[in-house]
């Protein structure tokens, strides 16, 4: 693994803090696993997966505690290594219709045998899609002047012009402007509550009356987005300790009672 990776799992960042990297290294689960065989110079056909399975949890675990969000790929290869491991443990292992012991690590050798096939000629693609896109197309030289021409000789346009292509231009317009007639209108209405203003309300209040039911709030602005604003600073009012709740004359009613101050409780 290069210093670069490594210095890179020993930056410890805030707890609050989220962000993404992309190692060029191991862009995918598959590059990790041939990246652990190649280095440990071990047999792609007899792999030792408790051992892989470890580094390549190890390294998952690096890429969490430095907030790396894992990509699924890497998920789904790591319950497939432990799932895998599992297998091997098991002490009946599982035969095939022939009676023939099933590898569990077969469909996983075959994974990483075609991946590095592909990642074998990546480079020789990569050359002739970088030789290709510095070739241009050799065009239609009487098309191309025909069509500057056309661009730039204002009376050749209009010879070419009848009734019919003058119809059909009239007829798109007409259905774009219809279009943009038929559009849905969202209409945003800023209300003049707010949560602090209602709270300041029934503060207020409270400090005339004493206490007031809920009811009593309602009958004074029954409109329904004030009663919600209403009832969210009746709420906050009680979070805060600012003022009381009791239960009233039924279930659909309640008192709304101001807190009273240090000084107005006697002892």
């Amino acid at each position: 693994m290069s210093s670069m990776t490594l210095s890179l799992f020993r930056y410890q960042p805030p707890a609050t803090l989220t962000f993404e990297i992309k190692l060029p290294l191991f862009e995918g689960p598959f590059e990790l696993l041939l990246f652990f065989i190649e280095r440990d110079e071990l047999d792609v056909h007899d792999i030792p997966i408790s051992r892989i399975t470890d580094e390549f949890l190890g390294y998952l675990k690096q890429l969490e505690a430095i907030n790396i969000d894992l990509a699924s790929e890497f998920i789904l290869v790591a319950a497939t290594l432990m799932r895998i491991k599992a297998k091997m443990l098991l002490p009946r292992p599982e035969v095939d219709a022939q009676g023939n012991e099933i590898d569990p690590r077969q469909e996983l050798v075959r994974h990483l045998l075609e991946y590095k096939k592909y990642k074998s000629v990546i480079g020789d693609l990569s050359a002739l899609e970088e030789t290709r896109s510095a070739q241009q197309v050799r065009g239609n030289i009487a098309r191309e002047l025909h069509a500057i021409a056309e661009k730039s000789n204002v009376d050749a346009e209009l010879q070419d012009l009848d009734l019919y292509k003058l119809l059909k231009v009239y007829q798109r317009v007409v259905q774009r402007y219809e279009v943009a007639s038929n559009r849905p209108v969202h209409t945003v209405v800023q209300y003049p509550y707010s949560i602090t203003g209602q709270k300041d309300f029934l503060l207020k209040n409270l400090e005339k009356r004493g206490r007031m039911s809920f009811g009593e709030v309602i009958e004074a602005a029954p409109a329904k987005i004030v009663v919600i604003f209403n009832f969210l600073a009746i709420l906050e009012l009680v979070q805060n300790g600012s003022a009381t709740l009791h239960m009233g004359d039924g279930y659909n009613n309640f008192w709304i009672a101001q807190v009273p101050s240090p000084e107005d409780v006697t002892v």
